[in-house]
């Protein structure tokens, strides 16, 4: 399953935090191309191919219209494997051989955890498509351009209590890694929010559990109106069909990002009805919506998949390229870093908060997102128009 490669991944990854923290480099300027990397499980048992080939698409038509002032981008996308010592070994490569000044369009299960030290150490800054684990969202030297599934926690749980005005509400969270204290700090940052606690808050399961129907029942006896689950897509919908089974109704479910693929809404079918799934971007299956026009001429172009991993990669390329159009003098890894820890918030129509990097030990700037819910036809249907943000966000 799906899962349990996931969790052994994330576990190995913990263990393989040494063998990152060695190593040293800099980004020297040139005449010639302009180095970017990143770090992307591009095969093995589970991967995330999207965000870094929509993070070359955008360089590619950077380069096709003359480059940056001149020079083109030549862009590494590192395969990690989804194995933590592979991990290691690439971000040096990028970094050390390839020279890059800066990451880009990255989506890894593991190489924020593995390689955050590594790129601290090496000043380098890696703006991530898709940020997944605790690492990616407490680096000074990274900053992903999505919400996560900690910060999409909070906002699940905002979404439920404050818009949808429910009092009763629940969370199951499925524990991979190190990943426990993320999501409880995630339930504790909704609570000093609103002054609202949990009826139920259960991190006991992991990503080999099947069987949902115990978990089902004890938010159906708690008189739970809403139950927030992070799983993947099969145990979300093992999740929907075991309450099903158990004939339970009324019962909102909260689904974070995973959920939001035109797969689960086609497993679902009707059965869906009751789901309210998180987008961390501008809802990409909505084909009317101006924000995603340039995302999707720019996909459709270099026929690349239409996918929430797509627009964080396209968002994060995008972002950079701004950033490097913006350096005064020769582009380094140094004049970079620089441009990045100094950088004013960088605005989007296809995110609910500007993009942040910054100086601080820290960053998570998408706190916003918008809800979905399936269509019972195999599509989606948008239910909030406008951005659900977090307060002070």
């Amino acid at each position: 399953m799906r899962t349990s490669h996931i969790a052994r991944i994330l576990a190995a990854a913990v263990l393989a935090l040494p063998l990152a923290a060695c190593g040293s480099g800099s980004g020297t300027g040139s005449d010639g191309p302009i180095d970017i990397g990143s770090v992307s499980t591009l095969s093995g048992p589970v991967t995330f191919p999207e965000a870094s080939a929509a993070a070359k698409a955008v360089f590619d038509d950077v380069n096709a219209k003359g480059g940056i002032n001149g020079r083109k981008i030549a862009y590494t996308a590192a395969d990690d494997k989804g194995d933590p010592a592979s991990a290691a070994l690439a971000a040096r490569d990028v970094i050390q051989n390839k020279k890059a000044v800066a990451l880009a369009g990255g989506a890894s299960l593991v190489d924020c955890q593995v390689n955050g030290p590594l790129y601290q150490q090496n000043k380098i800054t890696d703006v991530r498509g898709i940020g997944v684990d605790p690492g990616c969202f407490s680096s000074p030297n990274i900053s992903p351009v999505n919400t996560g599934p900690f910060f999409g926690s909070t906002v699940s749980l905002y979404y439920a209590s404050e818009t949808l005005k429910l009092d009763k509400i629940c969370a199951f969270f499925v524990i991979i890694g190190s990943t426990a204290n993320a999501y409880k700090e995630g339930v504790d940052r909704w609570s000093k929010i609103t002054g609202k606690k949990l009826l139920i808050t259960d991190l006991s399961l992991s990503a080999n559990t099947t069987d949902f129907t115990p978990y089902i029942l004890r938010a159906r006896d708690a008189g739970c109106e809403a139950v927030l689950f992070n799983g993947v897509e099969p145990m979300l919908i093992g999740w929907v069909k075991a309450a099903q089974a158990q004939k339970v109704k009324d019962m909102k479910w909260l689904f974070l990002a995973p959920a939001y693929t035109v797969e689960v809404a086609k497993a679902l079918g009707a059965a869906g009805k009751d789901i309210n799934a998180l987008s961390e971007f501008e809802p990409y299956t909505d084909e009317q919506s101006p924000a995603n026009k340039d995302w999707r001429d720019t996909m459709t172009r270099h026929k690349l998949p239409l996918t929430a991993f797509a627009q964080g990669g396209y968002l994060a390329a995008q972002h950079l390229v701004t950033v490097l159009r913006s350096i005064k003098g020769d582009i380094t890894r140094e004049s970079v870093t620089e441009a990045m820890k100094n950088l004013k918030p960088l605005p989007s129509e296809m995110t609910g908060l500007p993009f942040a990097f910054g100086s601080g030990d820290s960053h998570a700037s998408n706190l916003a997102a918008k809800f979905v819910q399936p269509d019972g036809k195999g599509g989606w249907t948008v239910l909030t128009d406008d951005w659900i943000k977090l307060p002070n966000g």
